[in-house]
């Protein structure tokens, strides 16, 4: 699995799970649960992640989205 995104902002995690749902590519949300407990210190941050060969499209959709910028190298 590869990780395209850290963060704690639920609007970027909505838009980019909106935009990898609707291109069919699978992705997982790891930590959303911990984050919600944690509370806003970003401690610990939600990550998507998606398939090593779906890697590049996923990086393209988000780029192509105008959410580059959120992208993890």
């Amino acid at each position: 699995m590869a990780e395209l995104v850290r963060t704690n902002d639920p609007g970027v995690i909505s838009a980019i799970e909106g935009l990898l749902g609707g291109a069919d590519i699978p992705y997982q949300v790891t930590d959303r649960n911990m984050s919600v407990l944690e509370g806003s210190i970003i401690a610990i941050q939600m990550r998507i992640l998606v398939p090593d060969d779906h890697e590049a499209e996923a990086r393209e959709l988000l780029v192509d989205a105008e959410l580059g910028n959120w992208l993890r190298p």
